[in-house]
């Protein structure tokens, strides 16, 4: 058995295209619809209210397109806004990206203490905190809000002076504590990885919430039954949405994705109900 329907995947920007990247490397065959609200990124700073209203929107806009699963691969409504969703959205699963970074991290511990890093309304919800005190009730969770990361990234400021020097900022106090795993609670924050890694040291594994979501996605619809036949480029026939496209976009969105798209769809706002 299985369905040649799309997931619908979105995010507040585009740091959603990497959990796509990673369900093309593990589900290649997998068409993939993607929406990024770059109209109105980041969702970081907004209301608890606006994030659940935009993520709602975003989630309609894809169910629209006949997908077989949604991905919340934004942090920031995962944290303040799966829920919600989940009340509106009964047909199909849906997963976000805090719980499967979570276990992975409950997992791997040895010293039984976790460092979470990501926007402030990721941080400020203490959705990661929760997620692994129900796993683990004796673990001890650090968060740290970085909220610098996500412009360096979209600014293409990876590896240089100045971001490693922001790094060393926000992580010194995380390194103090005695983590030996770091969930890395955003999007976008895979793509500093080696610039995080040289600033916690080797002995703190990085868990890439992108990676494991794209997983628990991936055994989701083994269990269903829906996976896609292997064969063929899923990339192909995938499509990708945005509410604005930004003089930079395209060499932002290969950034995330690992290669370049083709055809970028851009869509009102009025048309996913502001």
């Amino acid at each position: 058995m299985s369905d040649s329907r799309p997931i619908g995947v979105f995010d507040s920007g585009l740091g959603g295209l990497t959990v796509v990247r990673e369900i093309f490397r593990c589900m290649p065959g997998e068409r993939v619809i993607y929406f990024g609200d770059t109209a109105r990124v980041p969702y970081g700073g907004r209301s608890v209210s606006a994030i659940k209203r935009f993520g709602m929107q975003d989630a309609r806009f894809l169910l629209s397109m006949d997908i077989k699963m949604l991905i919340v691969a934004c942090n920031t409504v995962s944290s303040v806004g799966l829920a919600h969703i989940r009340e509106g959205v009964t047909e199909i699963p849906v997963i976000g990206v805090v719980l499967p970074g979570s276990r992975a991290a409950a997992l791997r511990t040895a010293e039984r203490k976790i460092g979470v890093i990501g926007t402030r309304a990721t941080v400020g919800s203490e959705a990661y905190t929760q997620a692994l005190h129900n796993i683990d009730n004796g673990l001890r969770v650090y968060s740290k809000a970085c909220p610098l990361f996500v412009p360096l990234v979209e600014e293409g400021l990876i590896d240089t002076d100045f971001t490693r020097m922001v790094a060393q900022h926000y992580l010194y106090e995380l390194v103090d504590t005695g983590i030996d795993c770091l969930i890395l609670g955003c999007t976008h924050y895979p793509l500093l990885m080696e610039t995080i890694l040289a600033t916690v040291g080797t002995r703190v594994q990085l868990l890439d919430s992108a990676f494991w979501t794209a997983k628990e996605a991936a055994d989701i619809l083994s269990a269903l039954g829906a996976r896609h036949p292997e064969h063929g480029s899923g990339f192909a026939e995938s499509r990708f949405f945005v509410s604005d496209k930004t003089p930079n976009f395209d060499q932002v969105a290969r950034r995330f994705l690992g290669q370049e798209i083709q055809d970028i769809e851009t869509i009102e706002l009025e048309d996913i109900g502001e």
